[in-house]
C-alpha cells in the first residue's frame, strides 16, 4: 500500500492543502492519504487555533473533495499528550501499517528545515519526504536545498515536485474571515459553510 501522510495545523484547511493532496495522489500513484491535524505543534505557536473538534470536522469536509484516492482523517496526534513530533507519528504508523510505503507530504517551508527536526534520521528512514514550492519561481530554491540535504545526508530520500502554486495560506484565510472579505475559492465550500455556522475566526 502506497500511503501519503500529510500533517499540519490545518487552521483552517484550504484549497492549497487540497491541491497538494490531489497532485501527489496522482503523481505518486498513492493508494490513500492519511490527513493528520496536529495537536500541539512543536515548531510554532499556533495563534487563534480552532479546537480539535472543529479542525477534524473541517478536514473531513475537505477530504470529501479529493477523488484521486481515499483520504482518511486521523486524530492520532490530537490524542497524544504533549507536543506532536513527526518522527513519533511515523513510528506509530509503521507499527499500525508494517507493510505500507510511506510518503510524507509537505510544502517548501517545512522541507527547508526538516533536516533539523527532532530525530530527522528516523523520519527519512520511515518515509520518503515529498515537497512542493510555496510560490511561483521558488522551485529552484527547493532544489538547491535538496542538493544541500543530500550532500549532508546521502541516505535521506526525498521527492521534489513543481506542483502549481495556489496563493492561499491559513493566516490569510483567518485574516480575511476576521475582516469579512475572504475571496471566493480560498476554502472548500463545505468548510466555509462550517466556519460560518460555528462563527470561527471571527473578531
Amino acid at each position: 500500500m502506497r500511503t501519503g501522510i500529510y500533517g499540519g495545523t490545518f487552521n483552517p484547511i484550504h484549497r492549497a492543502h487540497i491541491q497538494l493532496v490531489r497532485a501527489f495522489a496522482e503523481r505518486l500513484d498513492l493508494d490513500r492519504v492519511l490527513l493528520i491535524p496536529t495537536g500541539l505543534p512543536p515548531h510554532k505557536v499556533a495563534r487563534h487555533l480552532a479546537d480539535n473538534e472543529a479542525r477534524l470536522a473541517m478536514c473531513r469536509l475537505a477530504a470529501a473533495e479529493v477523488t484521486q484516492c481515499p483520504v482518511e482523517v486521523s486524530d492520532m496526534e490530537m490524542r497524544r499528550a504533549g507536543k506532536s513530533y513527526t518522527a513519533d507519528t511515523l513510528s506509530a504508523l509503521r507499527n499500525q501499517y508494517p507493510f505500507d510505503d510511506f510518503y510524507l507530504l509537505m510544502g517548501e517551508d517545512m522541507f527547508m528545515t526538516i533536516d533539523h527536526w527532532y530525530d530527522a534520521e528516523r523520519i527519512f528512514r520511515l518515509a520518503t519526504v515529498c515537497a512542493v514550492p510555496r510560490d511561483y519561481g521558488s522551485f529552484r530554491r527547493l532544489i538547491r536545498h535538496g542538493e544541500a540535504v543530500r550532500r549532508a545526508h546521502p541516505a535521506f530520500g526525498f521527492i521534489l515536485q513543481n506542483i502549481p502554486y495556489l496563493p492561499v495560506s491559513s493566516t490569510a484565510v483567518r485574516e480575511g474571515l476576521e475582516r469579512g472579505d475572504l475571496p471566493d475559492g480560498f476554502l472548500p465550500e463545505a468548510v466555509r459553510a462550517y466556519i460560518e455556522k460555528r462563527g470561527l475566526y471571527q473578531s
